[in-house]
């Protein structure tokens, strides 16, 4: 039986650019989580400033919302262990690595703009 991928799906209605053209174009917000893959995720942050909760708590939201549990979050403060920034050739922090499932990717920021963290996360493809 082929495995399948479970969707989360909404359509955004958007205005063309083009004046020609009345017609409202249809962007597809569908999210694609394979169920067979869980996703291992590194936060590195730099002690408890406020860019390093929001980075947390923006991440944790992305995920409960779009990965369903299919996820692992380690929160690595580098103050305490600032050894481990070297290894993941680590320069700014708040940065989120995505270690799996592959390609191997890297965030920097506080994970506010959702759409560039699924992006990210290859959950969704980048529109133009």
């Amino acid at each position: 039986m082929p495995k399948t991928k479970p969707t989360t799906e909404s359509k955004l209605e958007a205005k063309s650019n083009n004046p020609n053209n009345s017609e409202p174009v249809i962007l597809d917000m569908t999210v694609n989580v394979d169920q067979a893959e869980n996703y291992i995720l590194r936060l590195y942050i730099a002690g408890s400033s406020s860019k390093s909760m929001l980075a947390i708590e923006n991440i944790k939201s992305v995920c409960e919302r779009y990965l369903h549990g299919k996820y692992e979050l380690q929160v690595i403060d580098l103050f305490q262990q600032p050894h481990l920034a070297r290894g993941e050739q680590i320069i700014a922090a708040p940065t989120l690595v995505k270690k799996l499932p592959l390609p191997l990717r890297r965030m920097i920021g506080d994970m506010s703009d959702a759409e560039r963290v699924l992006v990210g996360l290859d959950l969704r493809k980048k529109t133009l």
